[in-house]
């Protein structure tokens, strides 16, 4: 039986990075791209001190720094769902933020929370890279 290489073995043995669009030895071209929920890709592409105050607030107060970024999508924060009106965006936050508060009891929302306010700081720093290059979305 001849052994296959995976998708991401295929990609590295190309000379290129796993999943970036590298070409695989048959010639297929290998391309991941992340599919995120309607919760996530509400998140919104925040200054960078504005993201790293809502992961320190998320880190000590569950759903506290989801609940200030709720906010700054009402004044103007772009996010991943371009289609929605900005109030349903808000409102997706904010579900977020008491799902977080909510299940903070038993450790899950604490941990959701952590997780959360490092995708913030994540996105702030994809949109400080893209505003260099001068591709602000």
């Amino acid at each position: 039986m001849e052994h296959l290489p995976k998708d991401g073995e295929s990609a590295a043995a190309a000379g290129g990075e796993p999943g970036r669009g590298a070409a695989s030895p048959s010639g297929v071209v290998v391309q991941v791209r992340e599919k995120k929920g309607p919760l996530r890709a509400a998140i919104p592409y925040m200054p960078f001190p504005v993201a790293v105050l809502c992961l320190f607030l998320n880190t000590f107060v569950p759903g506290l720094g989801t609940f200030v970024s709720a906010f700054t999508v009402l004044c103007g924060a772009r996010t991943d769902l371009p289609d929605r009106h900005m109030c349903c965006v808000f409102w997706l936050n904010i579900a977020a933020a008491l799902i977080q508060i909510l299940t903070a009891i038993v450790m899950v929302g604490w941990i959701m929370s952590i997780f959360w306010g490092m995708d913030m700081v994540i996105l702030a720093t994809e949109r400080r890279c893209r505003a260099t290059d001068g591709d602000l979305h």
